[in-house]
């Protein structure tokens, strides 16, 4: 499976199953403002604070990546999911059985990040985990809130792929991510490693780090192929790139509705439209152009698999392709002997037919 690296890609496994009035002057009420609003910043960086000493951990190593991310390189059992409850006191687990069917052939390479193209790396024993800055949590509309997604009807699900999001990096770099909740996206779950769960087993790959090189419109197209699937001695749901890295695993204790199996994929683009000025965003999806317009302009998805109930790899049934807002984003999906099942995906946003 595979996406072209210009813009969004998600890969999704899931269940569905007062007005306020005063008497007091407008002198009296500046001098409150002056001296509330200081106490209300002074609050909110100390709990910045709190939470970034939480999540950013104690590195052995620290790496500079040349877009301006910081790399800590964190003893492995140091991570951030050992702080969950059900997971205090464990260790990684040992790489799992793969999938019947699953070829080594055409193997990946895994420097696909910008801070790895650098002479320097993280050592054995230690993962890389993208430092998060002050910067970072301003940017989001809470910190209760920061690094979660806008809630949803979907209950488990657990999801990786690339995108873009100024509001959680600070920048329009495509970056490697990942992301799991089991309650529907309320209270649990986040992206990458920025609360308790996902446990990573891979010195190489900073998840949240950006992605290089990427696809250019009628230019060089790159994909990365992304796998997930449950171990059936353990039942731990494993992320894998390319061909044989493996990046890490969602335990299966996070879950209630995924602890035995899944029961749809997704495989797609989103955005996030807030309706600015009560038209449609102009963000794109993909490479910003739709789905017609084929290889080496629009964005694609290929070769979709999935593993079975016995843990084999078989190509996907009963796909079914949509598009929310046909006129803003669109796909478009078919079949040959060196793609498998594929679909070109994507669009401009805000046009003339989308207003």
């Amino acid at each position: 499976m595979s996406s072209s690296l210009i813009f969004t890609f998600i890969f999704t496994l899931c269940l569905l199953s007062s007005c306020f009035s005063s008497s007091a002057s407008l002198h009296n009420a500046t001098d409150e403002n002056v001296t509330l609003r200081p106490q209300h910043e002074i609050q909110k960086l100390k709990l910045i604070r709190e939470h970034l000493q939480k999540i950013n951990k104690p590195a052995v190593k620290t790496i500079q990546s040349p877009d301006g991310d910081i790399i800590d390189c964190v003893p492995s059992h140091h991570q951030p999911a050992f702080d969950h409850p059900m997971l205090q006191g464990q260790r990684p687990m040992d790489p799992p059985e793969m999938p019947k069917g699953y070829s080594q052939e055409n193997e990946s390479h895994e420097d696909f990040q910008l801070w790895s193209l650098t002479d320097e790396s993280c050592p054995e024993g230690t993962i890389p985990i993208r430092r998060t800055t002050e910067q970072d949590m301003l940017r989001a509309s809470s910190v209760r809130r920061f690094g979660r997604k806008i809630r949803r009807l979907r209950r488990d699900s657990s999801s990786n792929g690339h995108e873009v999001s100024p509001e959680l990096y600070g920048d329009t770099n495509p970056r490697f991510f990942t992301y799991w909740t089991s309650d529907a996206y309320q209270a649990t779950g986040c992206y990458n490693l920025l609360c308790s769960g996902f446990i990573q087993t891979n010195n190489r790959i900073a998840i949240g780090a950006a992605i290089s090189p990427v696809s250019s419109y009628k230019g060089g197209q790159f994909d990365i192929s992304l796998l997930i699937w449950k171990d059936p001695k353990h039942g731990h749901w494993w992320l894998q790139f390319g061909s044989g890295t493996l990046v890490g695993y969602w335990p299966v204790s996070l879950f209630t509705h995924l602890m035995e199996h899944g029961n749809m994929v997704q495989f797609g683009g989103e955005i996030v439209n807030t309706k600015p000025g009560g038209s449609h965003t102009s963000t794109q999806m993909g490479s910003g152009h739709f789905a017609g317009e084929g290889f080496g302009k629009a964005s694609y998805f290929r070769n979709l698999e999935m593993v079975d109930w016995d843990n084999t790899l078989i190509p996907t049934a009963n796909l079914r392709v949509l598009a929310d807002h046909p006129n803003c984003y669109d796909i478009r999906g078919g079949v040959n002997r060196v793609w498998g099942n594929y679909f070109y995906y994507g669009g401009p946003g805000k046009n003339s037919k989308c207003p």
